[in-house]
């Protein structure tokens, strides 16, 4: 296991696979939701540590994106690989590799202090009893990874949130988009069908938030029915990352504010920025995000730091 400083406990801390995103020159960049999400954190200037699983091309990569991160690293000879194949029938996904699992052993005991947690798996590589291990923590889940299933081709496909019982009761919130639970081809009783299924987890899980891309996001509090925020208007470049980049800035400023609904008109506005820049450092820095939204109360409060 490498490890850098891992005896400091972060303010936040990401758990789930750095990964190879294969393009489709047959190149690869740098993906996963720990990345997306700790560059974010880390340019609102929270300290970060990160529990990930990878081979050494990808963890260097990772530590290049996060020169200021911890890094906990499980050794592996693959990287967790994905590959997007576009055709008539819209997007296929496949996941060409995986990395080690990520166990509780493998976390340093000073980060069981930790003020943010975000549990980010990518395929099922996460054990849902992290969710037990941070008592302060403000402890989310973004559960697309553990949505995700495989067959022998590597042909991925939406299921079940098995891992429900170990996870709901002990998170304060979820981040996800209804597509994590559609196959691209979904139609309306099918999008009905998952509209349910999230707001029956409303009901277990204090805060969910559904990101709608362009459209903004819908949260749903205490069980409440969802309340819709809009989206914010940007210039779409890349939108790859952008759930992981507004669920770590809706998690930095609702540990912030306490407050829920600030957190999502922010995690709007910081998402939007990322979407006109490419790769895992798009997310904004505080001062371009004062510099483009002058008038925001979070740029007041920014900008008072």
């Amino acid at each position: 296991m490498n490890m850098n400083d891992s005896e400091t406990t972060p303010e936040f801390v990401v758990v789930g696979h750095a990964t190879r995103d294969v393009l489709p020159n047959g190149s690869w960049r740098l993906g996963g939701g720990v990345a997306y999400a700790c560059v974010t954190a880390s340019r609102l200037g929270l300290r970060v540590g990160v529990l990930t699983s990878a081979p050494l091309d990808v963890f260097s990569a990772l530590r290049e994106a996060l020169p200021n991160a911890v890094v906990v690293n499980v050794p592996a000879s693959e990287a967790t690989t994905f590959e997007n194949i576009y055709d008539v029938t819209g997007r296929r996904q496949f996941l060409r590799a995986r990395a080690e699992q990520l166990a509780l052993d493998h976390l340093p005991p000073a980060w069981a202090e930790a003020r943010i947690v975000l549990l980010a798996p990518l395929a099922q590589e996460v054990d849902p009893a992290f969710a037990q291990e941070f008592p302060r923590a403000l402890v989310a889940a973004a559960p697309q990874g553990w949505l995700r299933r495989w067959d022998t081709s590597g042909a991925v496909s939406p299921g079940p949130l098995a891992v429900a019982p170990q996870l709901l009761p002990y998170v304060r919130a979820l981040v996800l988009s209804r597509d994590d639970l559609l196959l691209p081809d979904a139609d309306s009783e099918q999008k009905a069908q998952a509209d349910a299924i999230i707001a029956g987890w409303a009901r277990e899980v204090a805060l969910v938030a559904v990101t709608r891309g362009a459209a903004g996001a819908d949260l749903y509090t205490n069980g409440g029915p969802a309340e819709s925020f809009s989206g914010v208007a940007a210039r779409e470049v890349d939108p790859t990352g952008a759930g992981d980049i507004f669920a770590a800035a809706f998690l930095c400023w609702l540990d912030r504010t306490d407050d829920p609904r600030a957190a999502m008109d922010f995690a709007n506005h910081v998402a939007a920025c990322s979407i006109e820049r490419v790769g895992v450092e798009s997310a904004p820095t505080v001062a371009e995000l004062i510099a483009r939204f002058p008038d925001a109360n979070f740029a007041r409060a920014l900008a008072g730091d």
